[in-house]
C-alpha cells in the first residue's frame, strides 16, 4: 500500500518540529527520504523510505523539497526527507566562553554537528537562516562568526 504525502509540514529545524522529531527518533520512530539533487526539483515523485514504506509525494507549486523536510509528523511516527550530500553552516567561536556557550545552543537544539578542530560544523537540516535566526545574539555581538567551509 502506497502512503500518499502531500506537502511539506515544516522543516525538521523548527523548534515544535524537532522536539518532536527527537522524541519520536529516541523511539526509532522516524522513517527518511533519502533525495538526490535532481530530485528535490521535482514536485511529484514515488520512492520508498529508509525503512521501506511505498510513498506518493506530491508538493505545491510553491513548495520546494529540502534537507530536512517534514512530510509526515504523527504521534507515532514521522518522514523526513535527507539529501545525499549534507550541507553545513560552519562556526567559529570567538573564545573558550564562546566555544561553550555555542556548543550548549547546539546541543540544546537537537542539532546534528560536526567538529573541524576550532570549527563547529552544524549539519542543515533545513534553510540555512532558520539556523542564523538562532544564532542571531550571537552572531551580533561577535562571540562566534560563520566562516567559509566548502566540506
Amino acid at each position: 500500500m502506497t502512503l500518499r504525502l502531500d506537502g511539506i509540514l515544516g522543516q525538521a529545524a523548527d523548534p515544535e518540529i524537532a522536539h518532536r522529531l527527537h522524541e519520536l527518533g529516541h523511539a526509532g520512530r522516524v522513517e527518511y527520504i533519502v533525495l538526490g539533487g535532481e530530485d528535490v526539483r521535482r514536485h511529484r515523485l514515488h520512492v520508498r523510505t529508509d525503512r521501506g514504506t511505498e510513498c506518493a509525494v506530491t508538493i505545491g507549486r510553491a513548495e520546494h523539497l529540502a534537507d530536512g523536510a517534514v512530510l509526515l509528523l504523527e504521534a507515532d511516527r514521522a518522514i523526513v526527507v535527507r539529501l545525499t550530500e549534507a550541507r553545513y553552516l560552519a562556526l567559529a567561536p570567538r573564545d573558550m566562553a564562546a566555544a561553550i556557550e555555542l556548543g550548549y545552543n547546539a546541543g540544546n537544539l537537537h542539532w546534528s554537528v560536526a567538529f573541524a578542530g576550532p570549527v563547529l560544523r552544524v549539519v542543515l537540516l533545513g534553510p540555512e537562516q532558520s539556523y542564523l535566526d538562532r544564532l542571531a545574539p550571537l552572531l551580533a555581538d561577535g562571540r562566534i562568526r560563520r566562516i567559509d567551509d566548502a566540506g
